[in-house]
């Protein structure tokens, strides 16, 4: 006789196993298609950078807005500075994360509010953390797409890259030359390791964070300079903001020497990539 629980029944169902071992929710839903999950972050980040620049937000990161509300934000530091610097390594995030214009304004508006002391550690860890949420979006999308159709000279570039990407990236964070998204995105194109872009990015804006942020915090008399006329000139013209426009005049704080002192130090980041290629080339011969 067969036992029942070996006879074969026509109710009995095929038993299904779930192709994921050690779930204990049952199956794992299948994920996203491949395209969907390469595409979507950047459809994020350009959906988000086209609200805020729909909505106008981006003007609201301006000296003329810091400096006219620059009593208030003090005294919102004064009695709430963590909350104030929280917001302010968030709002830093997102502009960089999203390309958006206003860097340099906040990182002389953290000097001038927080002090450079506070204002340079924070505005180091969010820069960085902003450029690698977009280092990682468009390496997925972008990078991966390009490194899958690339043809012999860009892949003999992007090799190239990568065999001294600290050097290269180095030297291009601390050259104020090359704005600061294309950066991102041309280490991304071009495959930089992830913890070679870190520490690249968190090293090379050390000095000139450091110089915005100190020059930020000398700000504080210049503010109230032009407070004090842009106030006397509304009294004059009987509030007439148009016949008084707030100016707050920041090319002296770019001079010749400190371009000149950036474009040093990034030829010495370039010093280990030539002596490597020195080295090459004697001992081929």
């Amino acid at each position: 006789m067969i036992p029942d629980a070996d006879r074969p029944s026509k109710d009995r169902r095929p038993e299904t196993r779930c192709p994921t071992e050690g779930n204990a929710g049952g199956c794992a839903r299948s994920p996203m298609p491949g395209p969907v999950r390469r595409w979507l972050p950047l459809a994020v980040i350009m959906a988000a950078a086209g609200l805020v620049f729909a909505m106008g937000w981006h003007k609201h990161v301006s000296f003329e807005m810091i400096g006219l509300n620059y009593e208030a934000l003090r005294a919102y530091i004064a009695s709430n500075c963590i909350g104030a610097l929280a917001i302010y390594v968030l709002t830093y995030i997102a502009i960089v994360a999203l390309s958006l214009p206003g860097a340099l304004v906040l990182t002389l508006a953290g000097g001038l509010l927080f002090g450079w002391q506070i204002a340079l550690p924070a505005t180091i860890i969010a820069a960085t953390t902003g450029a690698t949420v977009l280092f990682m979006v468009a390496r997925s999308s972008l990078g991966e797409t390009l490194a899958e159709n690339a043809g012999p000279a860009v892949a003999r570039l992007r090799t190239g890259f990568q065999e001294c990407a600290l050097s290269y990236l180095l030297f291009l964070r601390l050259v104020p030359v090359f704005p600061f998204v294309f950066v991102n995105l041309a280490a991304a194109l071009l495959g930089v390791p992830l913890r070679t872009f870190i520490i690249g990015t968190f090293l090379g804006i050390i000095p000139g964070t450091a110089a915005y942020a100190v020059a930020g915090a000398g700000l504080a008399s210049v503010i109230a300079a032009q407070n004090a006329s842009h106030r006397a000139c509304l009294e004059r013209t009987g509030a007439n903001s148009a016949a008084c426009p707030y100016t707050l005049d920041t090319s002296a704080l770019v001079t010749k020497e400190l371009v000149l002192a950036f474009a040093l130090l990034g030829i010495v980041a370039l010093i280990p990539v030539a002596f490597k290629k020195w080295k090459a080339r004697n001992a081929a011969v």
